[in-house]
């Protein structure tokens, strides 16, 4: 079985090898691994997202139950990875929130996507869609919040109203084309109508690019990060993303809230994916651990396909669940 799981896994990952190794030779160069990155978050995903949700079976209503399971094993993640950068290496309190959001912040877009898509099929997208459809704008409100308040730790100033910071990341969530997908697609299922032939075929023409651009994408984009010393804050924070936020989030899933098993396993994948590059673009904006987030985004992506297989592994035996 696990010779199985390795077998479906493996493409996923071999994608992102051939997008870094694109990049690495340059046989494609930077700038267009930055309009590949373009079309597929401004684009191909955004249009995969709509043709599914349109689609979906929501009739279980808004399911809170598997939104608390996932941001359970986020919140204790983020507190984790800020603890341990925080008082175990003595960073400032901006160096430690990018610990938690390196700890915390899954690349639900760029790698759930594909990998719960190829284990679980259109059925496994359903809830990790519901999962994407918060987290982004929960995720991009509380880092700006968590930043912008270490910040003015740091500098001995005082801290930003709360109503401006919640202003600021709501300015930047309008504009995201992810978020105003997720809304357009709710918006549309309340209208009733169906999309003619034609228009389902260019959609799922584009949406069948999306997957394995978005793999070559992100291994192209990966050549920026690579190893930068700091090695044992970036090893101890993949750690915890890897292995302990997707324990945290099975256990709220199967045992605190009962999900069913093909949700409680998505939600479980998701939270063993590896960390997202906003922690690495936070950390540049905000102007330090550069190489903590780059490592954590490095080492976690290296680590995934054998830790994402052992997941999967995991959970069809848990729940005897069949793979496809």
């Amino acid at each position: 079985m696990l010779a199985q799981t390795l077998t479906i896994v493996a493409p996923v990952f071999l994608l992102i090898g051939i997008g870094y190794c694109l990049a690495k030779t340059r046989i494609l160069n930077q700038s267009v691994s930055e309009a590949l990155g373009q079309f597929v978050y401004v684009v191909a995903i955004p249009v995969l997202i709509f043709r599914t949700l349109i689609g979906a079976d929501l009739s279980a209503g808004v399911p809170v139950a598997l939104w608390a399971t996932y941001f359970i094993g986020v919140g204790f993640a983020w507190l984790l990875g800020s603890l341990i950068i925080r008082k175990g290496f003595g960073r400032d309190a901006r160096a430690s929130a990018i610990g938690g959001i390196s700890a915390a912040f899954a690349n639900t877009v760029m790698v759930s996507l594909p990998l719960v898509a190829a284990v679980y099929g259109d059925d496994g997208l359903v809830p990790l869609l519901l999962i994407i459809s918060i987290h982004l704008a929960t995720m991009t409100v509380l880092m700006a919040v968590t930043m912008e308040r270490a910040a003015a730790v740091d500098n001995g100033t005082a801290v930003p109203p709360l109503s401006q910071l919640l202003m600021g990341a709501g300015k930047s969530l309008v504009k995201n084309p992810l978020v105003v997908t997720i809304v357009v697609a709710f918006v549309w299922r309340q209208t009733g109508l169906n999309l003619p032939e034609i228009g389902l075929d260019v959609l799922s023409r584009i949406a069948a690019t999306a997957l394995p651009l978005a793999l070559l994408s992100l291994g192209m984009s990966l050549v920026q990060y690579g190893m930068r010393g700091n090695i044992v804050p970036g090893l101890l924070l993949s750690i915890i993303k890897m292995l302990l936020m997707p324990i945290v989030v099975f256990v709220a899933g199967a045992f605190v809230f009962h999900l069913p098993p093909l949700w409680t396993a998505v939600a479980t994948l998701t939270a063993s994916c590896p960390t997202g590059v906003n922690a690495y673009i936070f950390a540049n904006r905000y102007g330090t651990g550069h190489a903590m987030s780059a490592n954590a985004i490095t080492m976690t992506t290296l680590c995934a396909i054998v830790t994402a297989s052992l997941w999967i592994w995991f959970l069809d035996h848990w729940f005897g669940m069949s793979l496809r």
